[in-house]
């Protein structure tokens, strides 16, 4: 999935608006316009269309982390990566949500989406570790689906 779609699924589950999502990326101490915002969140037709790039993408997901679970001073901040992939996503999707395995794996029955606890902790692996496995985009977007369901259960 892109950057884009991420953001565009976490601003509707969450219900946020522009502003939100820079003050969001302030957390993460990143500065981001709110018209940048705005045209990372475009269809990707048109014309005023940006492709949301993997360090603003970090920032916000780590930002994201600092608003749900508060931010530690004891703790280091997690890293930004250079190149997001849909396990890192993954990743911070699930300490922003506080959520175990058993969690991810009922979000993906919600959304008739059967996946073992062996498939979900070899996401969660390093990519060097013999049992790591890329996420591919179709459980990113059931999660992030199923997720939805559950943080905003009237809606979806």
């Amino acid at each position: 999935m892109t950057n884009n779609d991420v953001l565009r699924s976490v601003r509707y589950m969450l219900d946020l608006s522009d502003a939100q999502i820079v003050k969001i990326l302030a957390l993460a101490e990143s500065q981001v316009e709110e018209a940048e915002v705005h045209s990372f969140l475009k269809k990707d037709d048109d014309p005023a269309f940006r492709a949301c790039p993997d360090v603003i993408m970090g920032y916000f997901l780590n930002g994201l982390i600092f608003q749900r679970r508060g931010k530690s001073e004891d703790a280091p901040a997690p890293s930004i990566e250079r190149k997001m992939t849909n396990n890192i996503m993954m990743k911070k999707l699930r300490v922003a949500f506080d959520l175990k395995t058993t969690d991810i794996i009922d979000i993906l029955k919600q959304v008739d989406f059967a996946v073992g606890p062996a498939e979900i902790g070899a996401i969660f692996r390093k990519p060097g570790h013999k049992n790591y496995r890329e996420c591919g985009d179709q459980i990113l977007r059931n999660f992030l689906k199923g997720l939805t369901k559950r943080v905003r259960p009237a809606v979806s």
